[in-house]
């Protein structure tokens, strides 16, 4: 039977307490870094809006994957989306690294290049030839060097490493894409595909049972998926994204807050605004004066007139 979900810690990076992961966060670390201390035992636990690429470069053992126990031998690669209940059992002295992205930063990826979505779409495990091992090895190590220090060109190299990492989970998973189908599990097909369904619909407001209908679900049946894969409701993930374009929008657009609004299917633009305060925990000016203050430069849009929310905004 399988663990009561309450039951399941939910980390930033395992054993750290929970906090939001910043914009485009990425990170990476030597596999024995946490699991050696831990007796080469991960505890089932999840992360809210972190996702893993988990290089097994020697050893093996076993991954818990929400219900399913999969074992699991080096050269490897095991892919954990965001949400998903996770737990390993190492070979004593296995090795590999482990690389984790924001959802933030998985969207962008997405969004440049929709095969990055097979990815993340369920937890998966992926067979390495050595040389596909070693190379992501070594882009592991680029990332690890790149993320400490601020070099010239540190972005372009973290990129250019973790395109690296990303095209050869693609190219294993189009690989074992038979295994990979059948290990994904129907809740996460169905977060999957709701996922690209907000993708292409989050602008128009839509309710959750419209939601479902086009994906030929209950509405009960995707609130289900969505808490057991995602830790979130539907209505959610479709804020969430939402709210990121908002983001977006206030960060690198000269549109008012009202303009955004309505583009991004509100109505009514101080009801956007109290929303987008309740989400960001900033009123919209707020976030936009924040941003371009960090960047140095005017905030776009400092001429539009006062939210129409403004008052209201600061005294929930």
């Amino acid at each position: 039977m399988a663990e009561p979900y309450q039951s399941v810690p939910t980390f930033y990076l395992y054993g750290e307490p929970q906090r939001a992961a910043a914009e485009n966060f990425v990170h990476a670390e030597c596999l024995e870094l946490r699991s050696r201390p831990a007796a080469w035992i991960i505890h089932p636990h999840a992360h809210r809006d972190l996702n893993h690429l988990i290089l097994i470069a020697r050893g093996g053992g076993t991954m818990r994957a929400e219900t399913a126990v999969i074992a699991f031998e080096g050269p490897c690669l095991l892919l954990v989306p965001a949400g998903v209940v996770h737990g390993f059992r190492w070979h004593d002295e296995s090795a590999g690294f482990v690389v984790t992205l924001a959802n933030s930063l998985r969207d962008e990826l997405v969004r440049r290049d929709p095969e990055v979505g097979a990815v993340f779409a369920a937890p998966s495990v992926v067979a390495l030839a050595n040389p596909a091992a070693d190379f992501v090895a070594a882009q592991a190590e680029v990332l690890i060097k790149e993320l400490g220090w601020l070099a010239p060109g540190h972005c372009t190299a973290v990129d250019a490493a973790l395109a690296g990492i990303l095209l050869q989970a693609i190219r294993g998973l189009a690989i074992s894409g038979a295994d990979h189908a059948r290990s994904r599990g129907p809740h996460a097909e169905l977060v999957a595909r709701f996922r690209s369904l907000v993708e292409e619909r989050f602008r128009l407001r839509e309710p959750v049972e419209a939601y479902a209908r086009r994906l030929g679900v209950s509405a009960t049946s995707l609130r289900t998926a969505c808490a057991r894969i995602a830790c979130a409701s539907p209505i959610d993930i479709v804020n969430a994204r939402t709210f990121l374009e908002a983001k977006r929008a206030l960060c690198y657009s000269n549109q008012t807050v009202s303009e955004i609004a309505y583009g991004l299917g509100f109505a009514d633009p101080a009801y956007f605004s109290r929303a987008f305060t309740r989400h960001s925990g900033r009123p919209p000016r707020a976030f936009r004066s924040d941003h371009s203050s960090r960047a140095g430069r005017a905030p776009p849009g400092a001429n539009e007139p006062p939210s129409p929310a403004a008052g209201l905004a600061g005294a929930g």
